[in-house]
């Protein structure tokens, strides 16, 4: 498939460019190099801190791995390539396949070309999980990440709870709840804000959106939810096509319409949770991206879902390699904003994208 080649060729020409220019052939054997495969599975145990003195003790799986493969790489690239670049990439990689495979499915649910992923309040959630615990951190005595991640799940389903009556979730109802829901998480942050003294900095950092510092236990983090959540949603593909007709005709063509939204707005929002987690408030991927798609592959969503995950992914590898490309590095927010506003433009005045 042409995407996933593009995609692939990103990822790899991303891992070229920095601070110390590596050729191609040396991110490939870097990474063939850094290749393992799991050689055992043992269990770890530990105690998860959440405040001073206070843990949950947990049990894990401890995998133990092998390298297979040996290339002749200098120790200082395959450093740089492995535990720098590709994390990175392969974050940016992943977070942009969930916020674009989300994005189609808001905008199918709402049949909206306006709606992406934070519709119903997802990032709004985030940003005062992770502001809370930035800023008050004696309130919120949790990891960042965890906050978040509560906070935005915490929110999506919060908006659904308040928009459904009589067993029923009007979309407009639901729309409406995200607006008023996510003014006044604005309201919250901004108080938020002005109570975090020194670490104000870092907070408007985080809502800006950055893939710097990235790790593998990211990935790790991250990858699970959104390939899952992924299969998910490709699964519902017929039933998202079936909703654009209308819920009346969707309940007539055999479709048990509350429980394929809930399904939908559920997965598509701990998708958006995932990401929006680790790397703060990403904007335009899963607006712009799904737009792209429709108007190259039509409005199936079996075919829109995947060609729309993987030219996110594509779209914010991209843009993550400008981020840090420049004299100085920016969050990736700014690139996207600044790349996606000017694009929507152009699709408002020279497509029809004024309805799904």
């Amino acid at each position: 498939m042409p995407l996933a080649a593009l995609l692939v060729a990103a990822i790899l020409v991303s891992a070229t460019i920095g601070a110390v220019d590596i050729t191609p052939l040396a991110v490939a054997k870097a990474a063939y190099d850094a290749f393992v495969l799991p050689a055992g599975v043992g269990l770890d145990s530990g105690v998860w801190e959440l405040a001073p003195g206070v843990g949950i003790p947990y049990v894990r799986p401890d995998v133990s791995w092998i390298a297979p493969f040996s290339a002749s790489v200098p120790a200082t690239t395959r450093t740089i390539v492995v535990n720098i670049r590709l994390p990175r990439i392969a974050l940016a990689a992943t977070v942009g396949v969930g916020l674009a495979a989300a994005g189609t499915v808001m905008q199918g649910f709402f049949r909206n070309p306006l709606a992406d992923p934070s519709i119903v309040g997802v990032s709004s959630g985030a940003a005062v999980g992770a502001v809370a615990a930035i800023a008050v951190p004696s309130l919120v005595p949790v990891d960042l990440r965890l906050a978040a991640f509560v906070g935005a799940v915490l929110t999506a389903f919060a908006v659904y709870a308040i928009a459904t009556e009589g067993g029923r979730t009007p979309v407009a109802t639901l729309l409406l709840a995200g607006v008023a829901v996510q003014t006044f998480l604005g309201a919250a942050i901004s108080y938020l804000l002005l109570q975090s003294g020194e670490s104000l900095e870092q907070a408007v950092y985080w809502l800006m959106g950055h893939l710097q510092h990235s790790t593998w236990e990211e990935v790790a983090f991250v990858l699970p939810v959104t390939l899952l959540g992924l299969a998910v949603l490709g699964a519902y593909a017929r039933e998202l096509n079936v909703l654009l007709l209308g819920e009346e005709e969707a309940h007539h063509l055999g479709v048990e319409v509350e429980r394929a939204k809930l399904l939908l707005l559920a997965v598509a929002s701990v998708v958006t949770a995932a990401g929006v987690a680790v790397t703060g408030v990403i904007g335009f991927v899963g607006l712009i991206v799904p737009h792209a798609m429709r108007l190259l592959v039509g409005p199936d969503h079996r075919v829109l879902l995947p060609t729309s995950a993987l030219a996110g992914g594509s779209f914010l590898v991209v843009a993550d390699t400008l981020a840090r490309s420049g004299p100085a590095e920016m969050p990736v927010g700014i690139v996207t904003a600044a790349v996606g506003a000017p694009f929507f433009l152009f699709l408002l005045k020279s497509r029809e994208v004024h309805g799904l």
